[in-house]
């Protein structure tokens, strides 16, 4: 189930669009017939927390969102929609999602996004290998750290196995640990471990990021692959869509446009892959751009952390997509009109 902040982002974003005075109006004792997929349950969570003023700058970051979307000349130019959309908890079954929470009259699509900076939350194998090209949610593919660095993973397990674990039964190699042993592990290693196995997990990060890199820097070979990679990062989708949040000063309200919307405005340079220090491996990814109309250039960077999900040890490591560069700098992010 999404958490109440979720909710109310992106319920309170649709709300907002059908018309209505106030907010206060607007949470009558049923949801509307126009506002899909939302039940009587969701609905009174959302009432209650309202009456309690419990996440009040959420509510009103949300209505006026909503409320610029509906009179924007490239949103709804005023005209209140017959159908609101929101996904909820229901995941596309497509390959190439529209990263969409909201669908309007079947047409427009809103992704709200409040002070996030994750692109993606994918498999290593997604980015680095399949460079993000359909599926990239998969979670099967097996651990990226026995792939690109096994004897420095190896390493570190024996490390923390015998500092905090020797009492349990635990196989020798770390690829043979099971779901259970994994959690039994994690809850025995402190959040300051030891120096010695602080130093082997740094060996650990420095050798799975230089070969993440290597490895994706490997399947980067043209122009052509580097600008597509370049687009799915962003999550330029087939569709179009907009953007709602809020960022650490003021909100968000953009347009994302489509690969082939960018490739009318702009051409991509170079895209560079760099190993960044901190304290998870770390890869640093920057493009520069030209915009074709001006010939200004364009920078756009961000980074990929590889950690595990859940805890040390939980699961299998994740590769998180970070945008560091702000929202509406962004080749291909359009504001509001």
């Amino acid at each position: 189930m999404p958490a109440l902040k979720t909710e109310i982002t992106e319920i309170i974003t649709g709300l907002a669009l059908l018309g209505d005075a106030s907010l206060e109006q607007a949470l009558r004792s049923h949801p509307p017939a126009t506002l899909r997929n939302v039940d009587e349950e969701t609905w009174t969570r959302l009432c209650v927390a309202h009456q309690a003023r419990s996440h009040e700058q959420d509510f009103l970051a949300a209505w006026n969102n909503g409320r610029a979307f509906l009179n924007a000349q490239e949103g709804l130019r005023g005209r209140p929609p017959q159908l609101v959309e929101w996904k909820g908890r229901h995941r596309d079954p497509g390959d190439h999602a529209v990263p969409a929470d909201l669908r309007i009259d079947h047409v427009y699509l809103v992704s709200c996004k409040y002070l996030s900076k994750v692109l993606h939350n994918a498999s290593p194998w997604a980015l680095f290998e399949r460079l993000l090209g359909g599926s990239q949610g998969i979670r099967s593919d097996g651990d990226w750290f026995d792939e690109v660095a096994p004897a420095e993973h190896q390493l570190l397990y024996q490390t923390v196995r015998s500092s905090y674990a020797a009492d349990l039964d635990l196989p020798q190699a770390v690829r043979a640990l099971s779901k259970s042993q994994r959690n039994e592990l994690r809850l025995r290693i402190p959040k300051d471990w030891s120096a010695e196995s602080a130093g082997a997990y740094a060996q650990l990060v420095v050798s799975t990021a230089e070969r993440s890199a290597t490895r994706w820097t490997e399947g980067l070979g043209s122009d052509r692959l580097r600008s597509t990679m370049l687009w799915r990062l962003l999550r330029l989708a087939p569709a179009a869509y907009f953007v709602l949040g809020t960022g650490p000063t003021e909100s968000v309200r953009l347009r994302v446009g489509t690969p082939w919307d960018f490739a009318q405005a702009f051409r991509v340079r170079s895209f560079v892959l760099a190993v960044q220090p901190g304290g998870q491996a770390r890869v640093g990814w920057t493009a520069e751009v030209t915009e074709i109309e001006s010939g200004q250039e364009r920078i756009v960077a961000g980074h990929v952390e590889i950690r595990w999900s859940h805890g040390r040890f939980a699961a299998p490591p994740e590769a998180k997509v970070y945008l560091d560069t702000p929202h509406h700098r962004v080749p291909g992010y359009w504001p509001l009109q």
